[in-house]
């Protein structure tokens, strides 16, 4: 039993929790409506039935009175027969009366209408008397007067005291019919009442009802629809078989929400593929890109960006971008950051130079990124740009600079020199000693001329000029370059030696620029070797090596090599550079400090490398393998 009311009152709270605030109130305000009116009619209808007992008993009262007064000469002169026929007729001529009794003085009754019925028996008499009331006075000319009620409905009772001469009789005891039609009138005004009481709280709850099934269970499905597409679920659909305004509200919202996951479909499939073309493009720029939000927090980084910050293997999308920039970049950005998220500035450029993970140079640019209106900054764009070749080369380039002006000043300080010399002091010269001025102008200048010789080639190599190239007869080169330098060796006192494989294959290249490579490598050959040395120049056809992977192009090396000051180890790394002179260390003769520059530059555009071996007091080699021409 428990268990049901507890179930019972669980179902009743759910049910009432289904309404919403406004039902709520409507119902709490009809009940009170409805008790107000039900009171306030229950009031009237008591009201109404006390007046009514009042005329009953007034009524009742006058009509005993009467009765008595017509009747007591008769009893007091023991006529009963003619109080009996007095008794019958006046009870047969009103319904108002229900019976009459008379009783002697002791309450016995000798006379009775009707005297059978057992409700007067059972409600006013005891074995053939009348049951007073307790307060009953015998000796008062004042009827007396008593509700009761009887299974028919209430009756009045009167007790009219009999009197003739101040002596008391005994007593006559009148019932009085309620007014059936205030009796009626009351009755239906108490059940119109009920019914209406009745009918309004069905309605209510039939109302309540309805209300939860047709309104706010709709209504808190939508709700709970608006919620969900609110919060991203374009999934949601309500299936309510409801009709009007609510069924078409619900239609709509279906049609709705279905637009919606079709467009959320469409906008997901174009972000994807603009994220897409983002990332592919960020992805192919040279610089490093990081983009960052407000909380510094990695949105987005290039593999350029990881490759320059080391980044290859730790994954930073979302994490604090200021956790994993090195510590010389996070000293210098790190301000800065903070002070574009706050809004204090729109852009910044630094040059950091790192030591970590790998020794270069960087340009930093940070940028603000603004919403589509201006207004708010949305996240920060660091540009990262790896200009170490850059400032090696402006660094070169100062250097040649440097290099060119000294090379140039020194020769042409000489010749200003001696011929200022001439010009004032000639005529106190000896004619010997002209000559010998003149001799050293025409040296000096000869030293002028090849320096701008070698830097107008060195700049024509490196500006990216194109080059025919052809099969090229290295014997024949070998040859002019011998005969070219014979004189030259013979004055030294250097044996010139050719070493050259017959038949010689055509290679390919340019003749011109294997010809300056074999002057440069014989003229510093000559230069660094002593009286009695000797430069050679062989040339032969190597034997293809066995590979698997691919056939290998047939080559002939060429090598030239000498006896004389050789070059020194820690020197070899840097014999290739411009104006590095091995002279400046063991005070030769001077060069310009090019030519192997020149010669390098001319091999990389045949597609090899120029290789060397040297031993300090020996002699030194320089090789090089060239592709048959095919």
């Amino acid at each position: 039993m428990l268990a049901l009311l507890k179930t019972i009152r669980e179902t009743i709270a759910n049910w009432w929790s289904d309404f919403t605030l406004q039902t709520k109130l409507l119902a709490v305000a009809t009940l009170v409506v409805s008790l107000v009116m039900s009171g306030l009619t229950f009031w009237a209808v008591n009201t109404i039935q006390q007046d009514a007992r009042m005329n009953d008993t007034r009524f009742g009262r006058d009509l005993g009175l009467l009765l008595a007064a017509n009747v007591t000469p008769l009893i007091a002169d023991h006529n009963l027969t003619e109080v009996a026929q007095f008794s019958q007729r006046f009870y047969s001529s009103t319904s108002s009366v229900r019976y009459m009794l008379y009783a002697d003085e002791t309450g016995k009754i000798y006379f009775g209408i009707p005297f059978w019925e057992a409700e007067v028996k059972n409600s006013l008499t005891i074995e053939r008397r009348i049951q007073l009331p307790e307060d009953y006075a015998s000796d008062s000319d004042k009827p007396m007067v008593r509700q009761h009620m009887t299974p028919d409905g209430s009756v009045t009772d009167v007790f009219v005291p009999l009197m003739a001469d101040n002596k008391y009789l005994g007593v006559l005891a009148i019932g009085i019919n309620p007014n059936q039609t205030a009796v009626i009138s009351t009755n239906f005004t108490r059940d119109v009442t009920i019914a209406v009481f009745i009918t309004i709280w069905v309605m209510v709850i039939l109302a309540g009802v309805i209300n939860a099934l047709t309104i706010t269970k709709p209504i808190k499905e939508l709700l709970v629809g608006v919620k969900q597409i609110a919060a991203g679920n374009f999934k949601q659909r309500i299936d309510l078989p409801l009709g009007g305004e609510l069924g078409e509200l619900i239609l709509s919202f279906n049609d709705m929400a279905e637009r919606l996951e079709s467009y959320e479909e469409q906008n997901i499939e174009e972000l994807t593929a603009e994220k897409a073309k983002l990332e592919t493009l960020v992805s192919t720029i040279a610089d490093g890109a990081v983009l960052i939000d407000n909380n510094m927090q990695v949105i987005l980084v290039n593999p350029t960006a990881r490759r320059i910050f080391a980044w290859e293997t730790d994954d930073v999308v979302g994490c604090n971008v200021l956790h994993h920039l090195p510590p010389a970049v996070q000293m210098e950005v790190s301000r800065t950051l903070y002070e574009m998220a706050a809004g204090e500035c729109e852009s910044a450029e630094f040059r950091i130079a790192l030591n970590q993970p790998t020794k270069r140079t960087i340009r930093i640019l940070l940028t603000t990124v603004l919403n589509l209106q201006r207004e708010s900054i949305k996240g920060i764009a660091i540009t990262v740009q790896d200009i170490t070749r850059e400032v090696e080369l402006n660094e070169a380039k100062s250097q040649f600079i440097s290099n060119v002006s000294h090379e140039l000043r020194t020769p042409l300080f000489n010749i200003k020199s001696f011929i200022e010399t001439l010009h004032d002091y000639g005529e106190d010269l000896s004619v010997e000693q002209r000559q010998d001025f003149l001799q050293t102008v025409n040296y000096e200048t000869d030293r002028l001329t090849r320096l701008v010789n070698d830097v107008l080639d060195l700049s024509k190599l490196e500006s990216g000029r194109n080059y025919n190239f052809d099969g090229v007869d290295l014997g024949q080169a070998i040859e002019q370059t011998l005969r070219t330098y014979q004189l030259n060796a013979k004055d030294k006192g250097i044996e010139l030696i050719q070493e050259v494989t017959s038949p010689l294959p055509l290679v390919l290249g340019n003749y011109d620029l294997l010809l300056q490579v074999l002057a440069n490598l014989v003229g510093n050959a000559l230069k660094f070797t002593s009286s009695g040395g000797k430069v050679a120049i062989r040339a032969y056809q190597l034997d293809p090596k066995p590979n698997n992977s691919h056939k290998q192009s047939p080559q002939v090396r060429v090598e030239i090599s000498d006896t004389g000051i050789g070059i020194a180890p820690e020197d070899q790394q840097a014999i290739f550079d411009r104006f590095f002179r091995v002279e400046n260390r063991v005070h030769t003769l001077e060069g310009t400090g090019l030519g192997l520059s020149i010669v390098r530059n001319i091999m990389e555009r045949h597609h090899c490398k120029v290789n060397l071996v040297s031993e300090v007091g020996i002699g030194t080699t320089f090789w090089f393998d060239l592709t048959v021409f095919e």
